[in-house]
């Protein structure tokens, strides 16, 4: 004989129907949309915005002025995190100057999000560096930066998206993230 369960019975949907895929249609916020980064990007407007970046921290390494290195460092943060939708230099870019160029290139999108978040973490290490005193060390940081963001702006060779295409061939960053970085098929001209 068996004895009886204490445990109360699982509840069951009075439904069959499967939940809506999207969490706003729950009621839900979609995380997802919330730090979505566009991919493709416009290239254009890419290299208008390491334009901008050059800008800013050339002013601040004449100026030795600690808050344009948190004034950047935020910046990459907020590009890295939420696309160019928040970032004040990215929403210039897309949004005034890009436009008046007239001109787009589609460019793949994961790349170039992994350049914002090595210049975020480059520009994060500079004001930790220049917190605690090294500011010669957030100097030359600030200086590999500038050097890289006006590779992008100038010449259109984004440093972060060969480092990217690097980690990728050696099977550091997973194929399926950007599917047109391994696909020659799916690039754009």
């Amino acid at each position: 004989m068996t004895k009886p369960s204490l445990r109360p019975a699982p509840l069951r949907r009075q439904s069959d129907a499967p939940e809506p895929a999207d969490p706003s249609a729950r009621g839900g916020l979609d995380w997802r949309a919330v730090f979505a980064f566009p991919n493709p990007v416009n290239e254009y407007a890419a290299r208008i915005t390491a334009g901008l970046v050059v800008v800013l921290a050339v002013a601040t390494l004449l100026t030795g002025w600690g808050w344009g290195l948190a004034a950047l460092a935020a910046g990459f943060w907020l590009r890295l995190l939420f696309g160019p939708r928040i970032s004040p230099l990215a929403l210039i870019s897309v949004k005034v100057l890009a436009p008046r160029i007239g001109h787009v290139k589609l460019v793949a999108g994961p790349p170039k999000r992994f350049a914002q978040g090595l210049g975020a973490a480059m520009t994060s290490a500079a004001v930790v560096l220049f917190l605690i005193g090294y500011q010669p060390a957030a100097w030359v940081l600030l200086a590999v930066l500038i050097v890289a963001a006006s590779l992008e702006a100038f010449v259109g060779f984004c440093l972060g998206c060969v480092i990217f295409g690097f980690l990728q061939r050696r099977g550091l960053i997973p194929a399926d993230v950007c599917e047109a970085c391994n696909n020659i098929a799916l690039r754009r001209a």
